[in-house]
């Protein structure tokens, strides 16, 4: 009997990920323009390509790849009929007040603190790109009821890394850093 196989490099991860998302419609350059949209208000210096690094690396991610594929699945299910009444129409109709997706979607944020809660926050309000066009289209036969959430909230996750990422480069330049650096080097 062969083995069942649970755990995935990184590698792989990334793989089903983004053959997931492809298969629902979701573009790894969909999700980097809503974070370059959304940090490049305060990094004009921003590339998209750094946005789509920061995309790519996060669903590298176990907790990520878990909750990307478990709400395509959720999705996928509704779409077919598979649920139990009363989730089948709850997700069906993707009814406001469920919310269990914008739990989903915090979870992933949240990989990146408040900064991302709150990236994700703007996301899921203003609805913007591929988020919007999902949004829209689950309203009509088919089901994004998470998959709009995960794509956003893998957008806000982005654009908080990018913004990380820029902060240290910034803080690595900067000769006040550099001197205070050394100030608590010569402390120890």
């Amino acid at each position: 009997m062969k083995e069942k196989k649970i755990i995935y490099s990184r590698e792989e991860m990334f793989k089903m990920n983004k053959k997931k998302l492809e298969e629902r419609g979701v573009t790894l350059e969909d999700i980097a323009l809503i974070a370059y949209k959304q940090q490049s208000k305060y990094n004009p210096d921003i590339e998209l390509s750094t946005c789509l690094e920061s995309v790519a690396k996060i669903l590298t991610y176990r907790d990520i790849f878990h909750a990307v594929q478990l709400g395509i699945e959720i999705d996928i299910l509704t779409e077919q009929g598979k649920l139990s009444q009363p989730m089948q129409d709850i997700l069906a109709e993707d009814l406001g007040m469920f919310g269990i997706d914008e739990l989903l979607g915090l979870s992933i944020a949240s990989n990146y603190g408040v900064i991302g809660q709150t990236n994700f926050g703007d996301i899921d309000v203003n609805k913007p790109g591929i988020v919007g066009k999902l949004n829209k289209d689950g309203k009509g036969g088919k089901c994004h009821t998470f998959l709009d959430d995960i794509v956003g909230a893998l957008a806000a996750a982005a654009s908080t890394r990018v913004a990380q990422i820029q902060s240290e480069e910034v803080a690595e330049h900067d000769p006040n850093i550099k001197q205070l650096q050394m100030n608590l080097k010569q402390k120890k």
